[in-house]
């Protein structure tokens, strides 16, 4: 009975550690991880597609100065997002895409709200 416990204890010493030296070690990732949202701010054409597709309400457009002048475009709250890809589908020059990006820590709540800048 006692010598149950011992034996995983001596196993689980001797096994390799399961815990990575994050930012130096990154965990390897499967082929359809989806991550953090990236927005090419070029080909956007303020369609708001993503935002009306969006099932958790995530994605808002807010008004951006560009080159050519006053744009809408997404404003995602990564707090909010489900990772479900919809977006990223319905996008029709594909300008949103999921990264494999997945450093989330944050002070502050406000900081998971990424501006279209934020999002390059």
């Amino acid at each position: 009975m006692i010598t149950d416990p011992l034996v995983g204890l001596v196993k689980a010493i001797g096994s390799k550690r399961f815990t990575l030296e994050y930012p130096e070690e990154k965990q390897q990732l499967p082929d359809n991880y989806r991550g953090k949202l990236r927005l090419d701010m070029d080909t956007c054409i303020s369609c708001k597609a993503c935002e009306i597709i969006c099932p958790n309400k995530t994605i808002d457009m807010v008004d951006v100065q560009t080159d050519k002048g006053t744009k809408i475009m997404p404003q995602v709250n990564h707090e909010r997002c489900l990772f479900c890809g919809l977006c990223e589908e319905v996008c029709p020059p594909k300008c949103l895409t999921l990264t494999k990006s997945y450093d989330y820590e944050r002070y502050d709540r406000r900081d998971f709200v990424d501006r279209p800048e934020d999002l390059q």
